[in-house]
């Protein structure tokens, strides 16, 4: 009797452990963290800090070294399956500023004035401009073909684009800065009249996760067929690229 009771203590004990056993691992899977959900980052957005310049001009039309231009793209992307790359579409801002040297651009959207084309004059001599700009800004969308080398985070990784831009005219304009009685006086002219409505410009771009050297040339020139001298832009920059 004595050994029968002991045989039934021990195996309540093993039953008794066994189930706690069970316990802890349930408890233990169901307490645990579940993995985080990744979603691969595809270069949704795109800043662009460029130099840009008129890298093809008429030798009378004289720029500083320096100018400079920023776009800004929301981009989809679209995964070609099976491989690293992709195709992007976009839409954006695109900006570009030009400094002349010593001269001013004489143009102006009324019907009445320099109707016949946007002609580059010397500055004049009563106002020795301190500064004399050429802006643009067009409603842009950027067309991409874009390699990946790391397919599930694009954040990270060697990437690389080749494609084009393609915009349509939001404004452009000359800005005078100079100086009357000591007192900077700034001059500015709406100058849409002469300007090339649509702007195509093959760009390619490559990097290392989220940042790009890119580039882009354009296409089309700055002014109209016959309505100003014949000059095509060209740039070079910084892309920061992510989400």
């Amino acid at each position: 009797m004595r050994r029968f009771l002991s045989l039934m203590a021990v195996v309540l004990i093993s039953s008794s452990a066994v189930q706690a056993q069970d316990t802890n691992d349930k408890t233990t899977s169901s307490d645990a963290t579940p993995p985080p959900i990744v979603k691969a980052a595809r270069d949704f957005l795109m800043m662009q800090f460029n130099y840009n310049n008129w890298v093809q001009k008429p030798d009378s039309v004289n720029t500083k070294t320096f100018g400079w231009g920023f776009n800004v793209y929301a981009c989809y992307d679209f995964p070609i399956k099976k491989t690293h790359l992709s195709f992007a579409a976009g839409l954006g801002i695109k900006t570009s500023v030009v400094y002349l040297n010593q001269q001013t651009i004489a143009n102006t959207d009324t019907a009445t004035a320099y109707a016949s084309q946007a002609r580059f004059l010397p500055d004049p001599i009563d106002s020795q401009y301190k500064r004399y700009k050429f802006v643009t800004t067009y409603i842009d969308a950027p067309f991409e073909l874009r390699y990946y080398s790391n397919i599930n985070n694009r954040n990270k990784g060697f990437k690389a684009a080749i494609g084009m831009q393609i915009g349509t005219l939001l404004g452009a304009h000359t800005k005078a800065l100079t100086a009357v009685d000591g007192t900077n006086v700034k001059y500015k002219v709406d100058t849409k009249r002469y300007v090339t409505p649509w702007d195509f410009a093959a760009t390619a771009r490559i990097g290392w996760g989220n940042f790009s050297l890119f580039g882009s040339y354009n296409l089309t020139t700055v002014f109209k067929q016959n309505a100003g001298p014949p000059i095509t832009p060209a740039a070079i920059g910084i892309c920061l690229s992510g989400l």
